[in-house]
């Protein structure tokens, strides 16, 4: 009785095996693979929070306003005391209802004559009316998450590059201007005129057609957009898994090494039509989006509403994006 009962469970083990090994099974979980990392510099979880508070306290960055102004300024002064060689490139341009506004894209390089380089970049400008908000879909907003906390990142990345031993490789960081300047719903869009192909992504598509670098290119490159939410969870979105599934694995990997796996989801997200979608297109630099994406919602409950405030960051996961980058950088 006892022969029969254990060459049944082998029958049912071997079973279970064959089972779960089908390719074709939904059920399959797969895992980042974790690897050996090179201790990079931390990132301060109050420092990168600050930077983000100073830019809500400039007021809505929005395009042709004097908190727009202000903002540009602080940031060009900030990257240059962090060590970091600054170009700013202006140009004129319109949004989707015809206004003419002048835009700043801000570029911060580090190690300029490294050939090796890595881009990372967010957007610092506002959108102009919460369209999501249902009180006043027209209410302007501090976009702390939407804007600020890509860029906060950013300067705390340049911050920790200017004051510790730098990476073994360039680094150029861009602040993208007239990303969220898309339509509103309840007006009509004028034709797109000078090659534009969106009303969103306005610095994204000037800049990579007219590098501030003549020839410029990156071995890779890294978009930072709405990281700093509680809950967030960045998902592979799909327009960089087409154009940069190396670099995703390589980002997700890391994050997994570094015990973030709860926030990098190991899962494909939605095609999104943000920045790296023409860097990739016109710059022809393999870009990532690391952006927080809500399967049921697509993005934060607070996603261009007036809530967008500062009660809707979190300083640590400010801290977790900051330190994926970091890592990667300091392991290249």
């Amino acid at each position: 009785m006892m022969l029969m009962k254990r060459h049944l469970f082998i029958l049912l083990s071997l079973f279970v095996v064959f089972a779960c090994s089908d390719s074709g099974s939904k059920s399959v979980k797969t895992e980042t693979p974790k690897q050996d990392l090179v201790k990079a510099p931390a990132m301060n979880a109050d420092s990168v929070y600050h930077y983000v508070q100073e830019q809500v306290d400039f007021g809505p960055r929005i395009p042709n306003t004097t908190a727009h102004q202000k903002a540009a300024d602080y940031f060009v002064n900030k990257f240059k005391s962090f060590g970091a060689k600054v170009v700013v490139q202006e140009f004129d341009d319109e949004t989707y209802d015809g206004t003419k506004v002048k835009l700043k894209n801000i570029i911060a390089s580090y190690n300029p004559d490294q050939r090796k380089r890595i881009l990372l970049a967010a957007h610092w400008d506002t959108r102009p009316f919460a369209d999501k908000d249902t009180v006043n879909n027209y209410a302007q907003f501090d976009g702390a998450n939407d804007g600020g906390s890509g860029v906060g990142v950013l300067l705390e990345i340049a911050r920790v590059i200017g004051t510790n031993e730098g990476p073994n490789v360039g680094v150029d960081i861009i602040l993208f201007d007239g990303e969220d300047g898309g339509e509103h719903r309840e007006v009509s869009a004028v034709s797109y005129r000078g090659g534009k192909e969106s009303w969103w992504c306005l610095g994204s598509q000037y800049w990579s057609k007219n590098k501030h670098v003549s020839n410029y290119s990156a071995f890779y490159g890294i978009l930072l957009d709405m990281v700093g939410a509680k809950d967030a969870t960045f998902y592979q979105e799909i327009v960089s898994k087409q154009n940069a599934q190396r670099i995703l694995d390589k980002v997700w990997s890391t994050a997994a090494t570094l015990g973030h796996g709860k926030y990098f989801v190991n899962k494909p997200g939605q095609e999104l039509n943000d920045d790296h979608v023409y860097v990739n297109k016109h710059a022809r630099i393999p870009m990532i989006d690391i952006i927080d994406y809500r399967p049921a919602t697509t993005f934060i409950p607070e996603h261009h509403t007036q809530h967008d405030n500062m009660d809707a960051v979190d300083k640590n996961t400010l801290k977790v994006v900051g330190d994926v980058v970091l890592s990667i950088l300091y392991n290249e």
